[in-house]
């Protein structure tokens, strides 16, 4: 159902592209902006995570680090039938981290030194595998698409009055309350996707890791640091906050109708749901040891419970 919702969705976005190219300049507007967005689109699709890793200043951390976060990634991977994705370290206070990439192949996982700090080797295990998840699910491509959507649909309407046609069609009045009205529209169509992808990763990223507990308990850690913790490259490009597990930003109260992702308390209630009665909890140690002993290096297959730094 939630890939359903999400063509629906998306084909909404693509609709209101469309609508605005034809208010600004008829038949032959919407396929100049069909045209526009697809080029734009392609573009974004091949770049996109060079450039949000080199936006957010991200490092690429070496296979044997002294953390053991590549081989832990790796592994996890592994069990979720994927290819190794790059691993990057990004230098912020505000416990996070998120995936990108056009497709499984060429794909990154990146997380904060912030996050490295406050999670237990078992709650980074399951943010890791909820990115994996996102990625497995080519979720990173959805969200770069209506990104691009959303950016191209505020700028033709931000041109609406530099255009006779939709004076014309619209009135003055109609095409000042279109320039508002459908970049508002944009946003929330991005924003349902991202939300409605992110149970899909939460529950995904669950069934990777083998214990919902880790990602739940993760996901509380992380809600609080992100909430008292700037994340100053993320308050300067708020277009990247839909990646990120958790809501980066905070500078200033957002209403509901626009979170870019579900409420954090409902997607913790959502997990601990997953966790059959009676099952007791799992280390990082007992998961991988069932499913991979021999493979795992010493690294990620420590007695410690503590932060990783």
């Amino acid at each position: 159902m939630g890939y359903v919702k999400t063509a629906m969705l998306m084909a909404a976005m693509t609709a209101l592209f469309m609508g605005i190219g034809y208010l600004l300049g008829g038949a032959g507007g919407a396929v100049i902006a069909l045209v526009i967005a697809a080029g734009m689109n392609v573009f974004t699709w091949w770049n996109s995570d060079r450039m949000v890793l080199r936006m957010h200043n991200a490092q690429v951390v070496i296979h044997g680090d002294r953390t053991g976060l590549h081989a832990l990634t790796s592994d996890l991977a592994a069990n979720a039938g994927l290819p190794e994705p790059a691993v990057y370290l990004i230098d912020t206070p505000q416990p996070n981290a998120f995936a990108t990439g056009r497709n499984p192949a060429n794909a990154a996982v990146a997380v904060t030194t912030g996050l490295m700090q406050s999670l237990t080797r078992e709650e980074l295990a399951g943010v890791i595998a909820h990115e994996l998840a996102h990625i497995r699910n080519h979720d990173t491509a959805i969200m770069t698409v209506t990104a691009t959507f959303a950016g191209a649909i505020s700028m033709l309407a931000n041109f609406a009055l530099f255009f006779g046609g939709s004076r014309e069609r619209l009135g003055l009045v109609g095409t000042l309350a279109m320039m508002f009205l459908a970049p508002m529209a944009a946003a929330l169509v991005q924003m349902a996707i991202s939300r409605t992808r992110e149970y899909a990763a939460d529950k995904a990223g669950a069934e990777i890791c083998g214990n919902p507990l880790w990602l739940a308990s993760a996901l509380e850690k992380i809600a609080m640091g992100a909430a008292r913790i700037d994340n100053t490259v993320a308050e300067r490009h708020p277009a990247t906050a839909h990646m990120f597990i958790i809501n980066p930003l905070h500078a200033h109260k957002r209403d509901k109708l626009f979170a870019t992702h579900p409420a954090t308390e409902n997607r913790i209630a959502a997990l601990r749901a997953m966790v059959p009665q009676g099952r007791g909890p799992l280390r990082v140690d007992d998961r991988f040891e069932a499913v991979r002993a021999s493979n795992i290096p010493k690294t990620a297959r420590g007695k410690r419970s503590g932060p990783w730094t």
